[in-house]
């Protein structure tokens, strides 16, 4: 499951994005919270952590003047909605138990919705001679199928813990795990990935 080095990556488990009392879809939110996700992330953090695996995030921190998005899409037209969040607003911290703690990766970016592409994330990878990317958080909609579909295209293995992704409803995280993923990457448990590592 886990060939060579493994790398986890969590996508956008911040505040404004899955936590109910802020998110901006709360559709995604609520499934955040109902499947217990940010529990599961932290616990295979935890394993990561342990075996010396290297752990990156991949927040979304944008610029106040908001120059770099277009809009030419729904997702990106509507975060020109309203005013922009500004550094240091608590919304753009990570949920509980989704904190980068040290040794871990921050790889903040301001615009896009795929953190595999236009990041320095593949070079890092690479230079750590990483050869298995482990896709974690939000959304099973777009950020998640986008940063496996981008993992796969460079070359890396692929693993979906399927437990630790959330999409708007159930029905759409399970078309686009079997109809699209599935084709991509192994879509397994945190549990099965955890024991992988402690092996």
């Amino acid at each position: 499951m886990l060939i060579g080095k493994p790398a986890l990556l969590i996508n956008e488990m911040q505040k404004f994005v899955v936590d109910p009392a802020y998110a901006g879809f709360p559709a995604l939110a609520k499934q955040v919270v109902e499947r217990r996700i940010a529990e599961k992330i932290s616990a295979l953090a935890a394993a990561f952590r342990k075996a010396g695996a290297p752990i990156f995030h991949a927040p979304v921190r944008g610029r106040p003047d908001r120059i770099d998005i277009k809009g030419n899409s729904l997702i990106t037209a509507l975060s020109l909605k309203g005013q922009p969040i500004p550094p240091g607003d608590p919304r753009l911290d990570y949920v509980d138990g989704c904190e980068a703690q040290e040794g871990d990766i921050e790889i903040n970016r301001t615009s896009g919705i795929i953190a595999m592409y236009g990041t320095p994330i593949d070079a890092m990878m690479r230079r750590m001679g990483v050869e298995t990317v482990v896709v974690a958080g939000v959304s099973t909609n777009v950020g998640v199928p986008g940063n496996v579909i981008m993992a796969e295209e460079m070359g890396y293995h692929v693993v979906v813990p399927e437990d630790c992704i959330a999409g708007t409803d159930p029905d759409t995280h399970r078309i686009i795990l079997e109809g699209q993923i599935k084709m991509l990457a192994r879509i397994v448990q945190s549990e099965d990935i955890i024991a992988a590592l402690a092996a």
